[in-house]
């Protein structure tokens, strides 16, 4: 079996090792997942209560307004550091390799909490309410995640950009 089968969560690997990495990219989610393949954050709005909302839901989930009252939207991409873990050992796939790594709550700037993970930045040199600015990550073959790196608005260190920002 090369690669990897569509398994109940993620994908399977050659190994049957579940990756709990993955999303679970369905019909409605897939605006969100498409855009995180071009570098891009989106986010939900209720057209009734003006608020945005992270993890994406059909619903608001403030005021309960119905999926014909929410949108997607970009969001500015900008964050403040709202409390975080360092992570020595994870045995789930594929966690273990990335140890140690930094598992984070952040508060983005249009008002939402959302979990993730901060990069390249040491975990001493982390600070509650410090500036982030998001940046993604290749999880799979075509599967980016959002993750949040220090500052705001500075060009990211990192060596993988998504399709559309390599053009």
């Amino acid at each position: 079996m090369a690669g990897g089968v569509a398994g109940t969560r993620g994908m399977v690997g050659v190994v049957g090792a579940v990756r709990h990495d993955l999303p679970e990219v369905d019909d409605f989610t897939r605006p969100y997942w498409d855009a995180a393949a071009q570098g891009r954050l989106l986010l939900r709005r209720c057209g009734d209560c003006g608020r945005a909302h992270h993890y994406p839901r059909e619903f608001c989930p403030h005021c309960w307004a119905g999926e014909d009252r929410v949108a997607w939207e970009p969001a500015s991409g900008l964050a403040t550091l709202y409390t975080w873990s360092v992570i020595h050992r994870n045995d789930l796939p594929p966690f273990g390799t990335r140890v140690p790594y930094t598992a984070a709550v952040v508060d983005l700037a249009e008002g939402p909490r959302m979990m993730t993970e901060v990069v390249d930045c040491e975990a001493a040199d982390l600070r509650i309410g410090m500036a982030l600015t998001v940046t993604f990550r290749e999880a799979a073959d075509g599967v980016w995640v959002a993750v949040f790196r220090p500052g705001q608005g500075q060009s990211s260190s990192r060596t993988q950009e998504p399709p559309a920002a390599r053009r």
